[in-house]
């Protein structure tokens, strides 16, 4: 194809018009002036939620080109609903002899090219020199359909291996979700149980919390009374030390809420989570109000700050929020230590984080929520446990907030957590992991495979606009075509019919005398 191409910047062929906002009618009337306002939601996946006054707008038609400019998608491009340009869009006007999917397919291969220029406080944002000085190939109109054809013959068996990928994806979901069901049911360990000799029974295994958890209370009393007798010595010279206080215990299920809840083998019960948790006051503790933890008081190094970032990323170690010793101490109740359970209160709810060994001093912050374990239960299989479609489906209808899904300390202390001995429950891991590491390696792969799809697809766009996708003898039939012309001659009509448009926008308007 290279003896009849011509390259060109964009910038000499088309011409573009910003969107822009003008006040949103708060009622959808049917009056032609009154048009839907065009945004990313429009344009990428035809969602449309508000309307505008058509009079003071740039318009668009359906299948006009657009692209975002400014916001965290800028550089994308993709067809227009009929209406009015938002703010953050800009149409590109079409080229009269140039194939609209032809510049639209050569847009979107510039996306990762031009979404680079932060502009602001870190707002992305389109580089107009990037853009419009991009280079595109001019090939006479049957090259360019040919082009177009075969970009979406490729594109069709990219989509149908990606949709095979994640078909698979999901079908892995529901296989780990069928391996954590039957955990909890207690069936990878049935047999394991039957050899068992010396698993307490739960009343067995209550009365063990209970011991454990007076003993520990009694020698708070004794190290506080110690403390006192100092402060006594010292004359009473700072503040009294604090009486330490119990762990409050929650109500037992009732007969109803029993007989609602899975079934579960001999020597399993249902409790709620404070049997389950560490005997200090603090072990289960929701995150500061926000006025106690606001921006002004980070500092560059010293306690971290965990937040949903490191849950839903399940990476400990990212973030470099810090607090001072001074904030530290003041918010010691949020403190966190290895082996605490962190959990996603807001939007992405739900979601644990164990913290390691090697994490680490901080605090939590106000949308998270921390839990400190005692010596009965293991941090790992509450974590599978938490995050199994079973206990979702039980706080999935108390966690609706106004505009995403919450949940609180309170639908967490009214929760069922199966409470067994520690060794069944560490057998019960072991036979989880064994299942799930198989699964992970496999959606590993099809991740890997989907972005490579993904990359694949900007190697067919790159290849296209290099003029090496067509073969030799798919360049000769598009020769055939009627309607084929030397790209040299091509080019010049399109410049020619940019300069008649940009005249006749320079043009003055007249306005109409009005009549006496």
């Amino acid at each position: 194809m290279r003896e009849d191409w011509e390259e060109c910047e964009l910038g000499e062929v088309c011409l573009s018009s910003k969107g822009k906002k003008p006040p949103i009618l708060e009622n959808k009337i049917s009056e032609i002036v009154n048009v839907p306002y065009i945004n990313i939601k429009a344009f990428e996946k035809g969602i449309i939620d508000e309307y505008t006054d058509g009079n003071k707008c740039n318009l668009c038609e359906d299948g006009d080109l657009l692209m975002v400019w400014d916001g965290a998608r800028a550089g994308l491009s993709g067809k227009a609903r009929k209406g009015a340009v938002g703010s953050t869009l800009m149409k590109i006007e079409e080229v009269k002899g140039i194939e609209k999917q032809y510049l639209s397919y050569f847009l979107l291969s510039l996306y990762t090219k031009i979404n680079t220029n932060p502009r602001g406080v870190g707002i992305p944002h389109v580089e107009p020199r990037i853009l419009w000085y991009s280079k595109l190939l001019i090939v006479s109109s049957p090259i360019q359909r040919a082009i177009v054809t075969k970009i979406e013959a490729l594109f069709s068996d990219l989509d149908n291996g990606i949709a095979n990928f994640k078909k698979a994806q999901a079908q892995l979901k529901i296989y780990r979700q069928a391996v954590l069901k039957k955990a909890f049911e207690g069936e990878f360990t049935k047999e394991w149980r039957k050899k068992q000799t010396n698993l307490p029974t739960a009343s067995a295994l209550l009365k063990q919390i209970k011991e454990e958890r007076q003993n520990h209370y009694n020698q708070q009393i004794e190290d506080w009374k110690k403390a006192v007798k100092v402060w006594e010595k010292n004359g009473k010279k700072d503040k009294k030390p604090n009486k330490p206080r119990k762990l409050k215990e929650l109500s037992a299920f009732s007969e109803d809420e029993l007989n609602e809840f899975a079934e579960l083998p001999k020597n399993w019960i249902w409790s709620k989570v404070d049997k389950i948790i560490d005997h200090n006051t603090h072990s289960i503790k929701a995150g500061p109000f926000g006025s106690s933890l606001k921006k002004s008081f980070y500092v560059e190094s010293g306690y971290k700050i965990y937040g949903q970032e490191q849950v839903i990323s399940g990476n400990h170690k990212i973030g470099n929020y810090y607090v001072d010793e001074i904030k530290y101490q003041e918010l010691f109740s949020c403190a966190v230590k290895s082996k605490d359970a962190l959990i996603s209160l807001v939007g992405t709810v739900g979601k644990v984080l164990i913290l390691p060994d090697d994490c680490e001093e901080g605090i939590i912050n106000p949308r998270l929520i921390k839990i400190s374990f005692n010596s009965f239960y293991n941090p790992e299989f509450f974590k599978y446990y938490f995050e199994s479609a079973y206990l979702k489906s039980l706080y999935a209808h108390k966690s609706h907030g106004a505009t995403m899904d919450i949940i609180t300390l309170g639908i967490i202390q009214e929760l069922p957590f199966p409470l067994f001995s520690i060794k069944e429950q560490n057998q019960i891991i072991q036979e989880i992991e064994s299942r799930l590491s198989v699964c992970d390696k496999m959606e590993q792969s099809i991740t890997e495979s989907i972005l490579k799809a993904e990359a694949l697809r900007q190697s067919i766009l790159k290849k296209a606009f290099e003029g090496k996708l067509l073969s030799h003898s798919e360049i000769e039939l598009c020769k055939a075509a009627a309607d084929y012309e030397p790209a040299s001659e091509l080019l010049k009509k399109i410049q020619a019919d940019k300069l008649s448009k940009e005249l006749e926008k320079k043009k003055p308007t007249v306005k109409k005398k009005s009549k006496k």
